[in-house]
Order: C-alpha cells, then sequence, then structure tokens
C-alpha cells in the first residue's frame, strides 16, 4: 500500500552515508521518512533529475551583526544569504553590540531569529574574564552552539588573551570551546610592521607565529583543563600539522577564502577587501593547506561570513576592518574545487555536514537517513556560471568572488521539508528553528 508524505524529491542522486543512490526521499513532519523508487504519493513532488541530493550543508561560524550593527547584516538578510547559497543551517558568532555574553542576551538573539532567519540556527557564547564561571549554565541553554574564545581582538571587544582567564573559561562547562587563536601580546608587539595604505602587511603584522603560539598555548590548557577545543579559521600548514598531533582534544576549521584566495593576487587586486583576520597568507600557505585537508586533518569548513560596508572597507589601511562576506559562495566556491579535482564530492560532504555532526554533536542533522532532519542541498554539479552582484543577497553588497567563474551550484535549499530556496528564488515564509545539541539535550 503507497505511503502518503508532505513531500518527494524524484529522480535525484542521493548522498546517503553509504554513498551515492539513485533514489527518491520521501519527507513527512520535517523527517526523511522514506528513501527509495518512488516511495509514494505526496503534497509537493520536486524533480530532482540531473541534480544531487546532499545532506543541508551547516556553516559553523558566521556573523550576521545584529544587534547592534544591522547596517552591515541582520539575521535575516544573512540567513537569506545562507539559503541562497545552499546552506540549511549556521552557528552564528558572538561579537555583536552589546556582545552576546550573557543568558538575556542569547533570549534576545533567539527571540529575534524566529522565524525571521531562513535557515536553523544557534548562536555562540562570548567568553570573557567576567563571565567565565556562569558559561557552564550559559553553554546549556537550548540553541546555542557553545563558548567563543577570541584570543586576539578582531571585530568587537570580545577578548581573552592571558592564560590565568583562559583556564577559567576552560574549567566552566564540558561542551567544545571555539577558539579565535592569535596571540594578541605578538600582535601589539608588532603593530609597527603594519604600513599605511598597504594591506600587503596585514599577515606580516598577523604573521604565523601569532597563529602558532595562540594555537599551543590554547591546547595546552585545554588539555590541562580535560577540555575539547575547536579551533576556528586555521591559516598555516604548521598549525594544521601540530593539530594533527593532538586530535584527541582539538577539532579544527579551515575556509573558503583561505583555500581560495592568495595574498601575492588578493592585496593587489582586492585591496583591503581582501583583509580579514587571521590574515589572507601566501599561495604556499594554501597549498599547505589543500595538503592537510586531504590528509583529514580539518574538521569542518565555516564560511567566517564577516560581512562590513564597502565605505567601511574603502578605508586606508589599517583604519579598515577585517572580515568578508562568504556564507552564500561556501557551497559554490567548493563544487568549483570538487569540479576541478582538489577534493572528493565524498569529502566536501564530510566537512560541511557529517563533520559538523561529529564535532558538535547535533540532533537529527548531517546526514540523508532516515528519522533524520530533511534538511537538503540540491546542487548542479554541472553548472557553469558567473558569481554576479544581482545574486548576493547579503546586506553589504560585496563578495571577494564576484566575476568568478565557477562550476557547480545550489539549485536548492531544503530545510526540514520546506524548499525555502528553489532556482534563486526565496519561498514566502522564513521557517529557521534552533539547532539542536546532544550535549544540551540529554545532559551530556
Amino acid at each position: 500500500m503507497p505511503q502518503t508524505f508532505d513531500t518527494i524529491l524524484k529522480n535525484g542522486t542521493v548522498h546517503t552515508p553509504g554513498g551515492p543512490v539513485a533514489a527518491d526521499i520521501g519527507v513527512r513532519g520535517g523527517k526523511v521518512a522514506a528513501i527509495g523508487s518512488a516511495p509514494g504519493d505526496a503534497g509537493e513532488v520536486i524533480d530532482c533529475a540531473g541534480l544531487d541530493i546532499l545532506p543541508g550543508v551547516i556553516d559553523s561560524q558566521v556573523h550576521f551583526r545584529e544587534p547592534g550593527l544591522e547596517y552591515k547584516e541582520d539575521l535575516e538578510s544573512g540567513s537569506r544569504a545562507a539559503v541562497m547559497g545552499g546552506v540549511t543551517a549556521v552557528f552564528e558568532m558572538p561579537n555583536t553590540n552589546p556582545n552576546t555574553d550573557s543568558a538575556d542576551r542569547v533570549h534576545d538573539k533567539l527571540k529575534r531569529a524566529h522565524h525571521r532567519m531562513w535557515c536553523d540556527h544557534a548562536f555562540y557564547v562570548g567568553a570573557t574574564a567576567d563571565n567565565a564561571e556562569e558559561l557552564a549554565e550559559l553553554e546549556r541553554i537550548p540553541g546555542t552552539a557553545g563558548v567563543k574564545i577570541f584570543m586576539g581582538a578582531s571585530t568587537g571587544s570580545l577578548l581573552v588573551d592571558d592564560d590565568g582567564a583562559l583556564a577559567r573559561v576552560l574549567a566552566s562547562g564540558r561542551r567544545r570551546v571555539a577558539i579565535h587563536a592569535e596571540d594578541e601580546a605578538r600582535m601589539n608587539a608588532r603593530k609597527d610592521l603594519r604600513v599605511e595604505g598597504d594591506p600587503s602587511s596585514h599577515p606580516v603584522w598577523r604573521d604565523d607565529e601569532s597563529a602558532m603560539i595562540a594555537t599551543r598555548r590554547i591546547i595546552a590548557l585545554a588539555r590541562a583543563a580535560r577540555r575539547r577545543i575547536h579551533i576556528l579559521h586555521v591559516t598555516t600548514p604548521a598549525e594544521l600539522a601540530y593539530i594533527a598531533q593532538h586530535k584527541d582534544i582539538a577539532s579544527c576549521e579551515v575556509t573558503p577564502q583561505h583555500l581560495t584566495l592568495a595574498g601575492e593576487d588578493a592585496y593587489p587586486r582586492l585591496g583591503t577587501y581582501a583583509q580579514m583576520n587571521p590574515p589572507i597568507r601566501s599561495a604556499a600557505h594554501r597549498e599547505g593547506l589543500w595538503e592537510y585537508l586531504n590528509l583529514g586533518v580539518p574538521d569542518v569548513i565555516g564560511s567566517d561570513h564577516a560581512p562590513h560596508t564597502k565605505e567601511e572597507k574603502a578605508k586606508a589601511y589599517p583604519a579598515s576592518p577585517s572580515g568578508m562576506p562568504g556564507v552564500q559562495t561556501l557551497v559554490p566556491l567548493f563544487l568549483d574545487h570538487v569540479a576541478n579535482g582538489r577534493l572528493s564530492l565524498q569529502r566536501f560532504i564530510d566537512l560541511t555536514s557529517a563533520g559538523p555532526q561529529r564535532v558538535f554533536g547535533l540532533v537529527g542533522k548531517g546526514r540523508i537517513a532516515l528519522g533524520y532532519d530533511a534538511d537538503f542541498t540540491v546542487v548542479d554539479l554541472k553548472k557553469r556560471w558567473t558569481v554576479g552582484r544581482d545574486w548576493l543577497a547579503s546586506r553589504c553588497d560585496w563578495s571577494p568572488f564576484e566575476g568568478m567563474e565557477l562550476t557547480g551550484k545550489a539549485v536548492g535549499t531544503i530545510v526540514r521539508g520546506h524548499r525555502v530556496m528553489w532556482e534563486d528564488s526565496l519561498a514566502n515564509d522564513a521557517v529557521g528553528e534552533p539547532v539542536r545539541f546532544e550535549s544540551v539535550e540529554f545532559g551530556f
């Protein structure tokens, strides 16, 4: 007897944990209810002939700037950019104004996000010397992605840079802590290496050793505290080689920007638009990151979407702010890398769905399997196209990848069975809900 579903995705190549299969997917109540051949009838049938259906892509590092900096981005516009690019869930960072560093401010973000955000979401709590002892409770608020530490100053005022305060933060709580690993003392001592009007001096100032010192320090402190950590936006092969020796306690992330751009081209071509923290480094650094990515060291990809207005980015270095948008271009950039043989599609899936599930303990996400959330990134692997300004949805209205010719694009974004984007058209209603975590749901 045929089953009835809310939605059926037909005729696509479905990327299951066992590999790609030609199959239909039946969705009921926001969950995967069937995988097979023509599983039944549905209120909505989506023809995916010629398309690949990937597990929903999760971007575990974005800055959507709300509250306080909505002129750059807000939760609605940032999440709209996410789903336009094929991203089904995001973890949003705490360096807003005010900082997200208390229970009231976490709940304020969750309230602001409710059915304004197009994708599912979770919010990081910012660690400070003042809230260290409260973090064990704050990280257990449903809808939080955990705790974020800025060891080096970046956009905003969150900073925990001395070992005593870091140890107090790591001693408070049990979940994996996200780390911006740049050494504040070294960078303060090197500020005179910044060259007025020359953003190519940015990676000279915030050099390899600034990152390496911080990475060594935080791994030693984490081991002493017996606390798992997640090192964000790693930019040097030396860090990845070191992290590989400490995978029992440290996971890590790489970004599309650091795997795609190289300083020799980016700074002359883009100027301050290429400025971010940690910096875009050399082509040799980029190739080293690729080597370790294909050796399996990075666990996830995060876009570090961090928009600023064109007026702000046009300021002369170093008055120009660091950060660039990236949530909308994450999927197509990596599909292009897949098309060019830099990594396999299976490795991309691991970095953007299964990897985040393992690292962060997500409930119901990370794979296409019975009972899991019906989150799908539907892609055309062969589509050749050019990143145009009219496609960009971020409020900042620019991308370092504008004008780039790519192969591969997200055709559809489906969040818990809701088709929120199809062929560059947005749905009528935002349906984003908080992401659930095992450690919060089940008290691990």
